[in-house]
């Protein structure tokens, strides 16, 4: 059983059916022969593949009982092979936060973060910690340190980050799913950029304890994916999800023309055909234009550089000159700056709050771009990225990345509107295979 061909639905069915003791083991076995798969050969910054089945021989050995998603009474993660972004500690590893800095400075963490404690308990099996841009503060997957990483399959193009690794583990087969974050849209593009579905959950949701934050105001949990049918279950990590109790929304806004300017023509049509998509299931659609967005990276970026600020103060000159550079920025400004940029962020939160009680869901690009080069100058490409996922980063609202051939989708709802979402997104991929579509939708 490949992981890279089967959805945790499919997965989990079959290892209800079956509660073997031996399928476990080989299924965490054969995900470690797919790790760091990538020509790069940096998916996971941390890795101990003894750990890794002893925890599956752990799991292995839950007893079977009733009930359930899955009717053995076990959790639906159980005896799923999931990887961790490396910004959150496991016990008896490091946490680099991308940097051999923060490797070295704390060692091995004494305790499990909550998200880790979490899918321990849930009988995961956690397959190692991922490649990330250093500290989570940047978009494109580039790390002057432990290598740009890759996308396996796909040795020219970059994988996006920061959550870089993360999608790197699902397109190898290393990982059925990968926890990430998302601050400015780490989880969004990266899915985007591969191939692949993602989920950001509403600001808030699921626990930071022994995690790395960014900028406390705008960090997300979420996950990448290959399947959006399992959206609902990869959901219930961070809270309630229930899928029967949801009601699929009406409408739908899509972003029109003007905000659309610098879109790659193939990420343009992609969008029309989500649209389609989406219509088929009954939704209805309107075009908005939006020009009071053109605000948000001037109240994103220094927002974020100030809170960046505080959590790495002192250590600025120990990071690359561009991550530097932003911290140094972010310390610069004084107390009466941020006051005022806070009061437009809840201004600009509260038209988006409006925006949303008026059309349930927000569709445009997760990136305006299908691919990002290996090797080419990006030093541009931070700014034109972050201009398609601020809007939704700066309202704290939870977002679904819809997979397509060429690009990816971002569909926003209301914070905590996280259920309709997931639930939207899995009869998505459900009309998809009726369809004879595949996930990522080869249109």
């Amino acid at each position: 059983m490949s992981l890279a061909e089967h959805s945790l639905l499919a997965l989990r069915t079959r290892l209800a059916a079956s509660s073997s003791e031996a399928e476990i083991l080989a299924l965490a076995e054969r995900s470690l022969t797919c790790a760091n798969g990538n020509l790069s050969g940096n998916t996971y910054l941390w890795r101990d593949p003894a750990w890794t089945l002893a925890e599956a021989n752990r799991v292995a050995k839950t007893a079977r009982g009733e009930g359930g998603d899955f009717g053995d009474g076990r959790s639906p993660f159980w005896g799923v092979p999931v990887s961790v972004k490396d910004c959150f500690d496991l016990a008896g590893a490091p946490t680099t936060c991308g940097t051999h800095f923060y490797r070295d400075l704390h060692g091995a963490a004494s305790q499990d973060s909550w998200l880790v404690e979490q899918l321990r308990v849930a009988g995961a099996i956690i397959t190692g910690k991922t490649h990330l841009h250093p500290l989570a503060y940047g978009i494109t997957g580039e790390n002057p340190e432990f290598g740009d990483c890759l996308q396996p399959g796909n040795p020219g193009a970059l994988t996006g980050g920061s959550s870089s690794g993360a999608a790197a583990s699902v397109l190898e087969g290393s990982a059925l799913a990968a926890f990430g974050t998302d601050t400015g849209g780490s989880i969004r593009v990266p899915a985007a950029l591969c191939g692949l579905a993602g989920y950001r959950a509403s600001l808030g949701r699921g626990g930071w304890r022994g995690g790395a934050h960014l900028a406390p105001s705008f960090d997300t949990l979420g996950w990448l994916f290959r399947d959006l049918e399992d959206g609902p279950l990869l959901g219930s990590a961070f809270g309630p999800i229930f899928p029967g109790a949801a009601r699929l929304p009406r409408t739908f806004a899509v972003v029109g023309d003007s905000f659309l300017h610098d879109c790659e023509p193939a990420v343009a049509a992609s969008l029309l055909r989500c649209q389609t998509e989406l219509e088929a299931l009954g939704l209805d659609a309107v075009t908005i234009e939006v020009p009071w967005w053109s605000d948000s990276m001037e109240i994103f970026a220094p927002i974020q550089a100030s809170e960046a600020a505080k959590i790495h103060r002192g250590y600025y000159a120990e990071f690359e000159p561009s991550i530097r550079q932003r911290l140094e920025w972010g310390a610069s400004l004084g107390a009466v700056a941020i006051a005022a940029l806070r009061a437009r962020h809840d201004e600009f939160r509260t038209r988006m709050d409006t925006l949303l009680a008026q059309h349930e869901l927000l569709l445009l690009p997760a990136a305006p771009v299908v691919r990002l080069a290996a090797g080419a100058d990006h030093s541009q490409t931070r700014q034109r990225l972050l201009r398609y996922t601020t809007p939704a980063s700066l309202s704290g609202m939870p977002a679904i990345t819809i997979p397509f051939a060429a690009g990816g989708m971002q569909l926003v709802a209301a914070r905590e509107d996280d259920a309709r979402l997931l639930v939207l997104g899995a009869a998505l991929g459900a009309q998809r295979k009726s369809s004879g579509k595949s996930t990522r939708a080869a249109w």
